[in-house]
């Protein structure tokens, strides 16, 4: 049986829909906004596939790695916070880093929202994935992904919680042409909209899941 609505039960049943996807972006923003609430222990192991201006790639990661950082992780992409963020420093032959909201509302409730370091279990190999410090117990939401071998970063409080098991050929394209121009202190006062607007050809996460 097909059921026809009139025009205006149709009107209705849209405006209803995009009324109720509003509420859940902003619900999902506020969300991101309290660093605290964002707490859930992550499985021992987890992947995440990060769908990108370049295409696809998959991070597998472990908690017997780096406990607090494979937490933080999986919080951050199970919640959003990497869709639509800039890779925003590359440098070739070391390594491509990411984890600035483009919202600068959002962002900047997690400039202090640091986690404790974790032991020393993996090196910085290749495809080793690492969260970006200023120094002991900084680690916030940057990460970056080794192009080589990195293992000097080992002794600095650089410690891998995960690695790109899928995909690697694709972080290897992420455009480097800005290399390290992008000011980090103007793109968590600002946003993509400095980005767009200075950077215009840097490569993005459209969208960060836990796979199931």
């Amino acid at each position: 049986m097909i059921v026809r609505l009139s025009g205006l039960t149709a009107a209705a049943v849209f405006v209803a829909a995009a009324a109720l996807a509003q509420g859940g972006a902003e619900g999902a923003k506020d969300k991101l906004k309290t660093p605290a609430a964002l707490n859930e222990q992550a499985p021992a192991t987890y992947k995440a596939k990060f769908d990108t201006s370049k295409g696809p790639f998959v991070i597998e990661v472990h908690r017997a790695w780096a406990a607090k950082g494979a937490d933080r992780f999986y919080n951050l992409v199970k919640n959003g916070f990497f869709d639509d963020a800039r890779f925003f420093r590359v440098v070739p032959d070391f390594m491509v880093q990411f984890g600035i909201n483009g919202d600068p509302a959002i962002q900047k409730n997690w400039a202090n929202a640091n986690i404790p370091d974790d032991p020393k279990n993996q090196s910085n190999k290749k495809g080793f994935v690492t969260f970006a410090t200023r120094g002991p117990n900084t680690r916030t939401t940057q990460v970056f992904v080794n192009f080589k071998d990195n293992g000097f970063l080992d002794a600095q409080g650089f410690t891998p919680f995960g690695e790109v098991i899928s995909g690697m050929e694709v972080v290897e394209k992420i455009t480097s042409q800005y290399g390290e121009k992008p000011n980090q202190g103007t793109i968590q006062s600002e946003g993509n909209a400095y980005l767009n607007k200075d950077f215009p050809k840097l490569d993005f996460v459209k969208k960060a899941t836990i796979e199931k």
